[in-house]
């Protein structure tokens, strides 16, 4: 079996392999984390029957950690989005916000939808709303897609339920702090979401969208296309319900309380069973119960969550292959001599993060792989415990963040739904997620530096 330094570069090959087949031949990222390690795995030397079994094992294992609280975030999602819900909490934050501070409301409209929306899709229902909000303050169209967009941005790669955060955290085996990483994610996304909303005052304000006053539509009328909005309460429930109840459950874990009630609260607290309780309380967004809601609806979301899962298990997969090797004990050596400590311990994902997401263009694949890389050299380092792992986490998703250029579908729909010229884009939209990404490195930097 390989040993050595030679095995860091077979873990090289394999990444690399990864970013070309996905950004190069367009190959879907399952079957490019699946082929890189069964690649990793022939070139280390491992039984081929061991290889098998890691694949297997990394994909199961992972499924068995995750796999249904990503399915339940992605139908809570499309419950949101079809029943106007993320309108009507649009309306609610537009009010405490204020009218006079149209670019501010879309950061903190498009942080909130997120969290259980992907950035795309939160990108797309908003889009209207954007536009109208911008033709009633008067301000420019491009300013109030940067906010929205990097609003959006942050809580997507820092915040769980998203898919791509809970996938890193299953990876690096934190499953059990999801009430802290949901905590530290907000913490971390404060700061960013700022720093986006700033980006887009100052070089937004100044980009003129071709065409912007056909563009804009009335406000009034988008919320009528929808029908009847629902409720203030039922529409944050879904998202406010499965929160509360993990912080709920990490906190009596954190006091170490035992007794029925205390078992009780950590079995509501459980993401699996927050999450489904979330998507009980969606259930009542749908205008009716039928085919169309429960069984259309659902199955939409059951769409969105496949690929998902299918890249989060081969990213297991990958990871399995990677933890079968003797790369832990290379690691532990490098570990000893002192070199892996201090603020680098965050800065080796957030730069693997971050060259992963410009290279192939996926923040959450970019999550899913950066995450297996690292797995085996948390415990060398003797990291463990909720809060450094949660901030582990954050310093993957902050490099997941930076940068959103042509590669990535989320910069396209951006440029496109906003009217915004190539190179604005770029201007506007791919330096805004740079600087959201060291803004959430150094933020994290920070807290390790205060809190562990």
């Amino acid at each position: 079996m390989v040993e050595g330094p030679l095995l860091f570069l077979i873990i090289v090959i394999g990444v690399a392999f990864i970013v070309f087949a996905t950004a190069k031949l367009k190959l879907h990222p399952f079957l490019s984390l699946l082929f890189a390690a069964f690649l990793v795995g022939i070139l280390a030397g491992l039984p081929l029957a061991s290889i098998v079994e890691a694949v297997n094992g990394g994909f199961g294992g992972l499924m068995g950690y995750i796999g249904i609280v990503i399915v339940a975030g992605t139908i809570i999602g499309t419950i949101l989005e079809r029943s106007g819900a993320a309108l009507r909490m649009a309306e609610v934050v537009l009010r405490i916000v204020g009218e006079k501070r149209p670019q501010l409301a879309m950061s903190l409209i498009g942080a909130i939808v997120s969290i259980p929306v992907f950035c795309d899709s939160g990108y797309v229902i908003l889009s209207s709303l954007k536009k109208s909000l911008a033709r009633r303050a008067k301000v420019a169209v491009a300013s109030m897609a940067v906010a929205l967009a990097t609003g959006l941005y942050a809580t997507h790669t820092l915040v769980p339920p998203t898919p791509g955060p809970i996938a890193a955290a299953g990876n690096i085996g934190a499953s059990d702090y999801l009430g802290t990483i949901i905590l530290i994610g907000i913490i971390v996304a404060i700061p960013t979401i700022i720093a986006g909303y700033i980006w887009a005052m100052k070089v937004g304000t100044k980009i003129e969208v071709e065409g912007e006053e056909e563009l804009q539509l009335d406000y009034d009328e988008i919320v009528k296309s929808f029908g009847a909005l629902p409720s203030t309460a039922k529409s944050f429930a879904p998202i406010v319900l499965p929160i509360l109840l993990i912080g709920i459950g990490s906190f009596v874990k954190f006091l170490n309380v035992e007794g029925t009630f205390a078992n009780f609260l950590l079995f509501l607290g459980s993401p699996l069973v927050a999450l489904l309780i979330g998507v009980l309380a969606a259930f009542f967004l749908m205008p009716k119960w039928n085919e169309e809601t429960l069984t259309g609806w659902v199955g939409d979301g059951l769409k969105d969550a496949s690929t998902i899962l299918l890249i989060t298990g081969a990213g297991g997969a990958f990871g399995s292959v990677i933890k079968a090797t003797p790369v832990a004990d290379l690691i532990k050596g490098v570990a000893d001599g002192g070199l892996l400590s201090g603020a680098l311990v965050l800065i080796i994902p957030f730069i693997i993060a971050a060259a992963l997401k410009t290279a192939q263009g996926s923040s959450t694949a970019a999550l899913v792989v950066t995450s297996t890389l690292v797995a085996p050299l948390l415990p060398q380092m003797g990291i463990e415990g909720a809060l450094p792992l949660a901030l582990v986490v954050m310093a993957i998703g902050a490099g997941a963040m930076a940068v959103s250029h042509v590669n990535d579908s989320y910069f396209w729909v951006v440029k496109e739904f906003s009217g915004m010229k190539v190179t604005d884009a770029y201007k506007a939209q791919t330096m805004a997620t740079l600087i959201q990404g060291v803004t959430a490195i150094i933020t994290t930097i920070i807290l390790w530096m205060i809190l562990v």
